[in-house]
């Protein structure tokens, strides 16, 4: 009797995660699609990659025709892979739809050549994530988040009376969040290392994320005794 198939993430429910191969398979098929449609000159192919792309974007993963498909044809055969944040995926999306749909237009008015370049970018980048892991438009995303984070200046100290710590010396402040593989691996390496953790899960403490600017997790701060972050993990 075969084991039935349970997810720890609803695909179309626990949105701010997502299983990671989701991403990668929808990677493959923008980067079939779009070197298709260089290769053969057929440019509005471009822009129904775009299109769909910008329908994900704006109207939810229900829409999203390889994520649909990943969701309800591959993943209950291979299995849940690991989970990831969701935001810098769908930033990704962003970047991919806009360069597309500039593509298509590039080419209905005649520029033949700038819309080469941006669909040639578009199947490079998603080949490359394909075949590496490396998604360039999620560390763009990333760069962006922690910037914004040292710009706001946020994480500068810790109300450790609001997290219930009473602090005589140095520890580690870990915002988490249930869903997360990386989460759940971070937490235990950090006591191994004899640091003393203080997790504060995002999906219960919204408050805090947003006080925090937290953009991304797992984040990792030392934190001294006083509140004040001596520095980011």
């Amino acid at each position: 009797m075969s084991t039935p198939f349970v997810r720890r993430a609803d695909p179309y429910q626990d949105l701010l995660v997502i299983d990671a191969r989701a991403p990668r398979f929808n990677q493959a098929v923008v980067a079939t699609l779009t070197t298709v449609a260089l290769l053969t000159g057929a440019w509005p192919l471009l822009a129904l990659v775009g299109l769909q792309l910008a329908v994900t974007v704006v109207f939810g993963r229900r829409y999203c025709l390889p994520c649909v498909f990943y969701f309800q044809v591959i993943q209950p055969r291979l299995g849940e892979g690991p989970l990831e944040d969701s935001r810098a995926p769908r930033f990704a999306n962003i970047l991919g739809a806009a360069f597309l749909l500039t593509a298509s237009l590039a080419f209905a008015a005649g520029q033949v050549l700038v819309g080469q370049v941006l669909g040639a970018m578009v199947a490079a980048l998603a080949s490359l994530a394909l075949v590496s892991g490396l998604c360039v438009g999620c560390e763009v995303y990333k760069l962006l988040a922690r910037v914004r984070g040292f710009k706001e200046g946020l994480l500068d100290r810790v109300d450790l009376e609001q997290l219930g710590v009473l602090s005589t010396s140095d520890l580690v402040v870990l915002f988490t969040h249930p869903l997360c593989s990386d989460c759940q691996e971070l937490g235990p390496k950090l006591e191994r290392q004899g640091r003393r953790v203080v997790t504060v899960d995002v999906s219960q403490r919204r408050d805090l994320a947003r006080k925090y600017g937290v953009t991304l997790v797992p984040l990792a701060v030392s934190v001294g005794a006083d509140g004040r972050v001596l520095a980011r993990l």
